[in-house]
């Protein structure tokens, strides 16, 4: 039987640019680089955007897959619609200066998650075979900022 060691946590920030206002950003390997790096063996790895209009998600890397996730998103939220979170006339709060126009990116990230929670057996992320872990760019192209945190056991 294993041993394990206790309980330990491994935090960091992947800090990265978009390229487009609509752009799927794989960090799969980057994920599967902390978790080795971690020395957890069992336990999960928690990804979480620190933005309102990114989304993290699991799904295939598929170029035209792609594709259809951005004009899916277009069709639910059209960039061209009207939204009162981008009349200045109206809209009071949470105001800044230069304020994007980004109502329809807001709109999107509601059909989306802002995390994902992944578990870690043997050390290794338990995805599927097709599955990546995305970061959807829904309002680009921008700096960004996810948040990684590593929880569990390692061997001792």
């Amino acid at each position: 039987m294993e041993a394990f060691a206790p309980t330990a946590c491994r935090h960091t920030k992947i800090r990265l640019k978009t390229e487009g206002a609509t752009d799927f950003v794989d960090l799969t390997d980057r994920l599967r680089m902390l978790v080795a790096e971690s020395g957890i063996r069992l336990g999960f790895v928690n990804v979480q955007s620190l933005h309102t209009t990114v989304a993290i998600v699991v799904n295939e890397n598929e170029p035209l897959l792609l594709t259809d996730f951005a004009d899916a998103l277009e069709n639910a939220a059209p960039a061209a619609a009207r939204y009162r979170h981008d009349d200045g006339a109206i809209r009071t709060v949470n105001l800044t200066p230069n304020e994007r126009i980004n109502g329809h990116a807001h709109c999107r990230a509601l059909f989306l998650g802002f995390s994902a929670c992944i578990n870690i057996i043997d050390g290794t992320l338990q995805l599927g075979a097709w599955q990546r872990v995305f970061m959807a760019e829904l309002d680009g192209p921008r700096d960004r900022e996810i948040s990684v945190m590593v929880v569990g056991e390692g061997w001792r």
